[in-house]
């Protein structure tokens, strides 16, 4: 972050990049998370680990109380160890019976669900992806036999809103 771009943040602003990047050289990355309310679930988002590990950023929906967290740090510690992730490809070492998959994130959902990263990246320029989790019976947001209302509990974070990088039941999950 610039001189001139810092002036220009408020004292709000200033402590959570303050908070953001004490937490990405302690941790290696910033983890944040929102709150949800009656109409959106409860995210959490990575800070930083684009800028010290040059690994996309990452986001997760809808997962209770720390488990969003522990999934975020597990990947950035994973890939910013070397491991490659795939888009499209199934991960059962994540949560025992949980799988996960990956997904990119179109850019147009950066603001709502990496606002405070802006802060880091000015301009929006970031790779993301979208962590998402099927339920313990290994079904996905899209898939026909997932919970009512799971597609928007976890909404998928493409242009579409459905799986993008692979198609469902043919070359991914």
């Amino acid at each position: 972050m610039t001189t001139s771009e810092a002036d220009a943040l408020t004292a709000e602003e200033t402590e959570l990049v303050q908070w953001i990047e004490s937490q990405a050289q302690a941790r290696g990355n910033a983890v944040i998370a929102v709150e949800g309310d009656e109409n959106d679930a409860p995210f959490c988002f990575t800070a930083c680990a684009w800028a010290l590990h040059n690994v996309a950023e990452a986001v997760v929906i809808g997962l209770p109380g720390q488990m969003g967290p522990v999934l975020l740090d597990a990947y950035v510690d994973r890939a910013a160890a070397g491991e490659i992730f795939e888009v499209g490809k199934r991960y059962d070492d994540f949560f025992e019976g949980a799988p996960v998959v990956f997904e990119r994130v179109a850019k147009g959902h950066y603001p709502e669900y990496f606002g405070s990263a802006f802060l880091i990246y000015p301009d929006g320029d970031f790779p993301a992806l979208q962590l998402i989790v099927a339920t313990p019976d290994g079904h996905f947001p899209w898939h026909p036999d997932a919970p009512e209302g799971f597609a928007l509990y976890q909404p998928v974070l493409t242009e579409s809103g459905d799986p993008e990088s692979w198609t469902p039941g043919v070359d991914g999950p």
